[in-house]
């Protein structure tokens, strides 16, 4: 039975349409691609594709990921610039056998050379919010500041599972940053036998955590989507609050090799869209007390 699962609002209209094509009998990838394009080119979500705030200079720098889990390789790109769909790019990077993380010019060189449109991401929009920021005495590097990775997750009727994400990274980021959002193990990790899981967040304290790893890894052991994703995440939790720190901005999802999905937090609320045995629907993951973190597949609601 198919299922599928995708982080934040604004992943909902896209999980739609990735969700009937694996109705239809398509494929994981096939789903996760369709449904990630339509977040990164709808100008309306400043923190992928097309409309991403700029980093610290005034440009848009991408990152994107993609692994299969049924022979896990994985692709992606990093501090990219001008690639319509980043996604596309990392899709075709899945699979070589060296290669297949490239950043900035040789991301860019790859998406040329395969055919991939190209575009100035850079709105009119997203350029004056950056010129008003650019005249603030103090600015702060928060996670969910205009900052949403997408990450979807799809199983189709044939057992095969994908996981893919997409992200223009923190607004206001230092020029070169990279995030977890393509980094294998923090903000990605699928292996169809057990499972998959991805992060969004600050990638700073994800990749501390090798957090998606470390959930697909409970899976394995016999934990539950659900359950994984809070343990993984409270025992980072723990370990920051041990050393002084604050719990940090962090969220994840996973599903299962059953099509069972699962989310966890540290804010307030984290809205989330999944379907499985029936039609997608909007979820929320709602933080527990300090130095936890705590889940609640509570519908939020049918439509965005």
């Amino acid at each position: 039975m198919p299922a599928m699962i995708g982080t934040w609002q604004m992943c909902f209209e896209g999980l739609q349409e990735g969700y009937a094509i694996l109705q239809n009998g398509g494929t994981a990838g096939d789903a996760v691609q369709t449904a990630i394009m339509r977040v990164e080119d709808n100008a309306d979500y400043n923190s992928v594709g097309f409309g991403g705030l700029p980093a610290a200079d005034g440009r848009v720098y991408l990152d994107a990921a993609w692994m299969d889990g049924n022979t896990l390789h994985m692709g992606g790109i990093m501090s990219a610039e001008n690639i319509r769909n980043p996604i596309r790019a990392a899709r075709l990077l899945c699979g070589r056998e060296t290669n297949c993380l490239l950043a900035g010019r040789g991301a860019e060189r790859f998406a040329v050379e395969q055919g991939l449109p190209m575009r100035d991401m850079r709105t009119e929009k997203s350029l004056a919010q950056w010129r008003e920021e650019l005249q603030k005495a103090n600015r702060q590097m928060d996670a969910y500041r205009e900052h949403d990775t997408v990450c979807m997750i799809a199983l189709d009727d044939h057992g095969s599972m994908i996981v893919g994400t997409s992200t223009s990274g923190l607004f206001m980021k230092e020029p070169g940053r990279v995030g977890d959002s393509p980094i294998i193990g923090s903000g990605f990790y699928c292996d169809a036998r057990f499972g998959a899981a991805a992060a969004t967040g600050l990638g700073e304290d994800i990749m501390r955590g090798c957090l998606s790893y470390e959930i697909v890894s409970l899976m394995k052991r016999g934990a539950s989507p659900d359950e994984a994703c809070q343990q993984a995440l409270y025992e980072l939790v723990k370990s920051k609050v041990s050393l002084g720190e604050d719990e940090g901005s962090m969220s994840v999802i996973a599903m299962n090799a059953q099509g069972q999905y699962g989310a966890a937090t540290t804010l307030r609320i984290f809205p989330f869209a999944a379907a499985k045995n029936a039609q997608p629907r909007l979820y929320a993951a709602r933080g527990g007390k300090a130095g936890h973190a705590a889940s609640s597949a509570a519908e939020l609601k049918n439509e965005p």
